[in-house]
Formats: C-alpha cells, sequence, structure tokens
C-alpha cells in the first residue's frame, strides 16, 4: 500500500529500456522515463508582417528512473529543459513523444490522481492563497486533498517546528518575504504526506542560517518517510549536501546521469584540479613540491593545485617532511566549474 493507501501495484509497470544511471531491478520504481520529447511550435517574425513557424525541442529523448525514497538533483542551464521536464512530470505538460509514469500513473491523462501522490514548489510560484493568512492556506489543503485532520495536524506541526513557521501562522501570505513564503510552500506542498516532493530553487531568497535549516529538514524527511525528491537548483550546495545522484541536462538532452563523485571526472575537459591549501608556521617563499604547482600564495597560507585524480597523501607527506607545516586542508573542484567544462566539451 502507499501513504495515500492506494495499491503498490500503480508502480509495477516495466522499466526496460530506460537510460542512465542503472536503478536496482527489485527497487520500486517511482519515476520513469523512455525516450520522453517535447516540442513547441513557435512563430518567429520574418519580415514587417509575415511570421515563420519554428520547431523548438525542449526536450530531447530522455529517458531515466527514480527508484523510491532516492533524492536526485536534476541541473543545467537556464532553457536546459529542466523545469520542462518538472512540469510533464506533474503532467501541466503533456510530452509530444516517449513514455512516462509517475507511480504508475500517467500524468498528463490522470492529472488529478496524480496530485495526491505528488507535491512540488515552483520556484517564484506559490500555491498558497496570497491574502489569506498562512495557516488558512493550510487550512484550504487539508480540504481539498482531503487529509484526515489527525494526520494533518501532525504533519503540520512537524512542518511549523523544523520549517521555524511558528510566528508566520498568522501573516498574510502577501506581507511575507521570499525566504519566509518559500518555506511555507515547502511546508504546504507535504501536508498530504506525497510520495514525490519535486523543487525548484527551494533555497532561494534564503539567508544561510535558513538554508541549513531547510537542507537538514529535507535530509530528515527523505530519512524519516522515504519521500522521494527531484531538486532543480542553482545552489549547488543544494546538490553536494542533499544529492548522492546527479543529472545534467543541455539542450533537452541527458548528458549525465550518476553519482556526484563521479561528475568530476565525467566534466574533465582538459586537467580538472583539487587544491590542496597550507597553513604553514611561518611565512615562506613559494614552496616546490613535485606533482603540483603553487597558484597563490598569501602570507604563511599558501595555495597548490595537483590533478583531480591524484591522491593528496604524496603530497602532504611530502610538504611534511620538507616545511613547517601547521594545517592543512583538500579543496575539491567547484561542481559549478565542472559542469561548465561539460559544455565547453560539448560545443
Amino acid at each position: 500500500m502507499g501513504r495515500d493507501g492506494s495499491e503498490s501495484s500503480d508502480g509495477s509497470e516495466s522499466s526496460e529500456g530506460s537510460e542512465g544511471m542503472d536503478v536496482d531491478a527489485g527497487a520500486d520504481v517511482l519515476i520513469e522515463l523512455e525516450g520522453v520529447e517535447k516540442v513547441f511550435d513557435v512563430r518567429r517574425r520574418a519580415g514587417l508582417v509575415r511570421r515563420e513557424k519554428h520547431r523548438v525541442r525542449a526536450v530531447d529523448g530522455i529517458s531515466f528512473r527514480v527508484a523510491r525514497g532516492e533524492v536526485v538533483g536534476y541541473i543545467g542551464p537556464n532553457g536546459a529543459g529542466k523545469s520542462t521536464t518538472i512540469k510533464m512530470l506533474t503532467g501541466i505538460l503533456t510530452p509530444s513523444g516517449g513514455r512516462l509514469r509517475v507511480a504508475g500513473i500517467d500524468p498528463a491523462r490522470e492529472r488529478m490522481r496524480l496530485a495526491h501522490r505528488i507535491g512540488v514548489v515552483f520556484g517564484q510560484r506559490t500555491t498558497l492563497w496570497w491574502d489569506l493568512p498562512l495557516k488558512d492556506s493550510y487550512g484550504l489543503m487539508r480540504r481539498l486533498y482531503r487529509i484526515p485532520r489527525a494526520r494533518f495536524e501532525d504533519n503540520l506541526e512537524r512542518c511549523v517546528d523544523r520549517l521555524d513557521l511558528g510566528a508566520l501562522l498568522d501573516v498574510p501570505v502577501r506581507q511575507l518575504s521570499l525566504g519566509q513564503r518559500m518555506r511555507g510552500d515547502i511546508a504546504a506542498a507535504l501536508l498530504h504526506d506525497p510520495d514525490v516532493l519535486y523543487l525548484d530553487e527551494p533555497t532561494i531568497g534564503l539567508d544561510v542560517v535558513s538554508k541549513v535549516k531547510v537542507r537538514g529538514f529535507l535530509r530528515q524527511l527523505n530519512a524519516e518517510l522515504g519521500t522521494t525528491v527531484l531538486l532543480t537548483t542553482h545552489d549547488l550546495q543544494d546538490i553536494e549536501q542533499l544529492c548522492e545522484r546527479v543529472m545534467v541536462i543541455d539542450h533537452g538532452r541527458l548528458m549525465y546521469d550518476g553519482a556526484l563523485a563521479g561528475l568530476h571526472a565525467a566534466g574533465s575537459v582538459g586537467e580538472s584540479e583539487r587544491m590542496l591549501v597550507l597553513d604553514l608556521e611561518r611565512e615562506l617563499p613559494a614552496i616546490s613540491v613535485p606533482g603540483a604547482r603553487v597558484v597563490k600564495v598569501e602570507g604563511p597560507r599558501q595555495w597548490l593545485a595537483f590533478p583531480a585524480g591524484a591522491s593528496a597523501a604524496p603530497l602532504v607527506a611530502e610538504v611534511a617532511a620538507k616545511y613547517p607545516l601547521s594545517d592543512l586542508s583538500v579543496r575539491e573542484p567547484d561542481i559549478e566549474d565542472v559542469i561548465a567544462r561539460m559544455y565547453a566539451g560539448r560545443g
């Protein structure tokens, strides 16, 4: 049985033929796309009066599967096809081709049925009632989704506590800051216990403390309830702190689908580098260590770049043997830079 009481046979359809990161054959596949396409007809000016019709392929044959309980990052530049994919997964848009199922449901054909199985937070667009206090919006959500009162009160209490919404419940939504509203929208999306949560820029407008709180809440949600999360964001710290798997989309095509750690290797156009940051006991000229190069010296601190595929251990041993070392740290390549190199390599 699903958390909404529906039969688990909803999700039993075959997942053969999907591409990308392998999902265990015995896993409960919750999201499944096979060769999904979305083509838009766009009219563009071709002279003073005449307009010509052009076909824009926003999503171009994407295939992937997401198992129940996964937290997956879905990233790419603006216009890559991320939002179009999410809109097809929610039933807002109908695919032009291919096969798509969420919890065994065809979103375009059974959008209302699917609504009880998913939660959605769409960046700048709110699902809350603009002129009502936050708590009244939640009360309306309870009626729309026909949530039993006891379950509604338990879910609301958990969200209010962990997202720090207590002082905001009597405030009209239009008076909330963007960051406050985002937290309010996340709570609204979870009141009916969805199996899948789609998040589009969930930490936009949040200060550092609030971001930490939201990320911690999402980790707890996944650990305690097994909620499947598909996350799109430009804040790559969201990806690093929440996702073990990441998919990169560009020009409507899936460029990468795999473990977060493997993204660096996939993006190593030219030479991807890690950084060894050394704190010496005293200020010294740029040091010399085989296999690394000094890129910056600032007082007793020095930055050494070395190949991402190389181990830091020999470098650390060499430095410790030759120089008065006080402290050190190893910094991985910035994921945003890695993705930029991936796009450059496909250009």
